[in-house]
C-alpha cells in the first residue's frame, strides 16, 4: 500500500538525517562546550528513535487483518507515537536540568565559527524533512508522520535559537547559551505532551470528531425512509473509525427493502476517507 511505503521511506530518512546531525552536533558542541548546541545534539539522539520508532510503527501497522486481529494492526501507528513522546518528555527534563547547571555554574561556551556552521546545516536538512514528511502527512493522515513533521519543525526552530546564542557570544553574553538550552527543553516537553495526548486518545478510543460525525448523520437524514437514528457509536481503527448505526424504519417495509437501504448507506458513509468501515442496524417501528 502506497501509504505504508512512503511512511518507510520518511522514516528510513528521518534516521539517517538525524544520525548525520547527531554526529556534527555532538562533536563540535562537546569541542566548544555549547550547552544550546549539546541540548540540540541529544533533540537529534531522540529524533533517530522517533524516526526507528516510525519505521517499526509502520511496519505493524501496515500488516492486513487476521483472525486474531479482526480490524487489522492500525493502532501500531499510535503505540509507537505514544513511545516518541515520552522520549521526548525524558529527553527535556535532562536538557533543562543540564541546561540549568550550566548557568548556575557559569560553565559557558566558547565560540567558534564551527558551530555557525553546523546551524545552517542543521536546518536546511530538517527544514527539507519537515517539508517532505508534512507533505506526506497532510495526504495520507498518519500520525507517525505527523509526529516526525512537528519534531523537524521544532528542530528548525531550536536551531534557530541555538544560532541566536552562538552569535550573542561575538558581544560577550554568553549566559543565553544556558537559557537557550532550557528554553528547547521546553519546547520539546510541550510538543512531546501534546503527541502523547492524541495518541492516548484514540487508544482509549475517542469518538469520532464532530464535523464527520454530523457529515455522517446528514447522509443518513437523506434517505427519506429513516424514520430516525437511535444509536450512533464510533471506534478508532488505526487513522480511521468504525461506525455503528441504528436506523429505524416504517415496520411494514420489507426486509429485503431495509437491508437494500442499510446496504447502501453502508457503502455512502464508507467513502469518507476517516471511515474504516460501517455496521448498520434496522429497527422496524
Amino acid at each position: 500500500m502506497e501509504r505504508f511505503k512512503e511512511t518507510k521511506k520518511a522514516g528510513l530518512l528521518g534516521i539517517f538525517g538525524n544520525l548525520f546531525l547527531l554526529i556534527i552536533k555532538g562533536t563540535i558542541g562537546f569541542l566548544t562546550n555549547s550547552q544550546a548546541m549539546i541540548a540540540d545534539s541529544a533533540n537529534s539522539a531522540g529524533d533517530i528513535f522517533a524516526s526507528l520508532m516510525t519505521f517499526i510503527g509502520n511496519k505493524i501497522a501496515s500488516e492486513p487483518k487476521d483472525e486474531s486481529h479482526n480490524f487489522g494492526h492500525g493502532k501500531a501507528e499510535y503505540i509507537f507515537s505514544l513511545f516518541i513522546s515520552v522520549s521526548m518528555i525524558i529527553v527535556a527534563i535532562k536538557l533543562m536540568f543540564d541546561s540549568i547547571f550550566t548557568l548556575i555554574n557559569h560553565n559557558y561556551m566558547s565560540f567558534s565559527w564551527l558551530l555557525v556552521i553546523v546551524c545552517f546545516i542543521t536546518i536546511l536538512v530538517k527544514l527539507s524533512l519537515f517539508i517532505y514528511t508534512n507533505k506526506l502527512c497532510r495526504k495520507y493522515n498518519n500520525i507517525l508522520l505527523e509526529a516526525n513533521s512537528k519534531d523537524h519543525k521544532n528542530d528548525c526552530i531550536v536551531t534557530t535559537f541555538t544560532l541566536l546564542s552562538v552569535l550573542a557570544t561575538l558581544i560577550g553574553v554568553y549566559w543565553l547559551d544556558g537559557v537557550v538550552g532550557i528554553g528547547i527543553s521546553i519546547w520539546i516537553a510541550i510538543t512531546g505532551f501534546k503527541i502523547f495526548m492524541e495518541s492516548y486518545n484514540v487508544l482509549m478510543d475517542k469518538s469520532l470528531d464532530e464535523d464527520t460525525k454530523d457529515l455522517i448523520l446528514n447522509i443518513v437524514r437523506n434517505y427519506e425512509n429513516v424514520q430516525s437514528i437511535e444509536h450512533f457509536y464510533t471506534s478508532p481503527v488505526g487513522y480511521q473509525y468504525m461506525v455503528v448505526l441504528t436506523i429505524c424504519v416504517d415496520g411494514n417495509m420489507s426486509t429485503f427493502d431495509s437491508h437494500a437501504l442499510a446496504n447502501n448507506l453502508e457503502k455512502e458513509i464508507n467513502r469518507l476517507d476517516k471511515i474504516y468501515d460501517t455496521t448498520i442496524h434496522v429497527e422496524p417501528i
